[in-house]
């Protein structure tokens, strides 16, 4: 047998042992956090017809899509992102209800990207979508659920980063760009490249004020001052109402006690085009990527035959994950599975350490019942055990 046929794939990886366990736990944790809001878990296919996911979805691009066929010759694809599957599914079962709809979910995503920097291709993620309130109060729910799960998950250390898209959309509509010029220059800011959205202003002739204005937008972020000051660089409705949502969002997350953890960024420009309002992403140390991504998206249900409003989050379980590791965060475990050895040669001791094996599992306790002195298949290993204990 080759060797090679041990090895996975670049970008995905097995996970045992005590690692999983510690992956399950923060899943259910923020699987119950999440229920707590009266979300419902939905579950969708691995798999789904490519259109789902088109450049006129708003997701991700095609060149990063795991792409086949089937024997029908229908282009299918593993979903690189749950949102699209949620708005085909809320639109299948409830076209005609005007409702509002809560889904929760959790599974695992694919990314065909050779630009890996270390991220995985295939990740684990948990959301909630909310479909069909278009208020602020929806925008204020979401983001103190991201932070309640990222709390109960064991994250002390985090921030909620957010924007507004409307605010970028209206400035560009104000100033007068293409819309060529309004993609490249999203692709710039959501990208924090400021040189480049520099050239790219003056490469296409963008006129003051609004190059400097722009400029400053790409790294505009801080507390209610920035949006105060954002507010007065513009004079179109459409800025200066996505400020004034903002305002009204940090006003109700003061009820919820989460002020905290909120912080605004205008430059924050997702690459899903989808989204139409009000954006965040949460930060945490130890990861340099968003734990948590998520924002309004308004439109995306029209494209498959429903109009209703809708704003979620996805939480990257992996990144959580690893953020809890260097953080040094304890997560409190299963207690080990207790041991029983028996003679295989006494049939009454056998019968001895059933019965106690069985009054164990009765109690919730994991119970291994092996003949003799045999080491438990969990740690039968040297290798791996030697693993798990490093990462106690």
């Amino acid at each position: 047998m080759s060797k090679q046929l041990l090895h996975t794939p670049e970008g995905v990886r097995d996970i045992y042992g005590k690692e999983y366990a510690r992956k399950l736990w923060v899943e259910n944790r923020l699987q119950e956090t999440i229920a707590g809001y009266g979300f419902e878990d939905i579950q969708t296919p691995t798999f789904e017809y490519f259109d789902v996911f088109s450049k006129e979805i708003g997701t991700t691009p095609s060149k990063e899509l795991y792409k086949f066929f089937d024997k029908e010759g229908n282009t299918l694809v593993l979903r690189p992102d749950f949102t699209p599957s949620i708005a085909r599914c809320a639109a299948k079962y409830f076209m005609e209800e005007q409702v509002h709809i809560r889904f929760s979910y959790v599974g695992n995503t694919f990314t065909n990207t050779s630009n890996l920097q270390g991220k995985l291709k295939e990740v684990t993620q948990t959301g909630a979508e909310l479909i069909g309130d278009p208020s602020v109060e929806a925008d204020a729910e979401m983001i103190s659920l991201v932070i309640e799960s990222l709390k109960n998950a064991g994250l002390g250390r985090f921030q909620v980063s957010i924007g507004h898209i409307e605010y970028f959309k209206g400035l560009c509509e104000e100033a007068g760009l293409d819309e060529e010029t309004v993609l490249d220059l999203r692709a710039c800011i959501s990208g924090k490249n400021y040189f480049a959205t520099q050239e790219l202003l003056n490469e296409r002739n963008v006129a003051e004020p609004y190059r400097s204005i722009l400029l400053k937008v790409a790294d505009m972020f801080g507390d209610m001052t920035s949006l105060s000051e954002a507010k007065a660089l513009v004079k179109n409705e459409r800025s200066i109402h996505a400020i004034e949502r903002l305002e009204k969002l940090y006003e109700l997350l003061g009820l919820y006690g989460v002020k905290e953890y909120v912080s605004f960024d205008l430059g924050m420009l997702s690459k899903y085009n989808y989204y139409t309002g009000v954006i965040f992403k949460a930060y945490t140390y130890g990861v340099g990527d968003a734990v948590v991504k998520g924002g309004r998206y308004d439109n995306l249900l029209h494209q498959f035959g429903k109009d209703a409003p809708a704003i979620g989050f996805v939480i990257v379980v992996d990144d959580i994950l690893e953020a809890l590791s260097r953080q040094k965060a304890q997560i409190a475990l299963p207690k080990s599975a207790a041991v029983l050895s028996y003679d295989p040669s006494d049939s009454s001791d056998y019968a001895a350490k059933l019965k106690e094996a069985q009054a164990l599992r009765a109690k919730g306790q994991a119970a291994i019942l092996t003949p003799g002195r045999q080491t438990p298949q969990g740690n039968s290993n040297p290798k791996r055990a030697v693993t798990e204990e490093n990462n106690e």
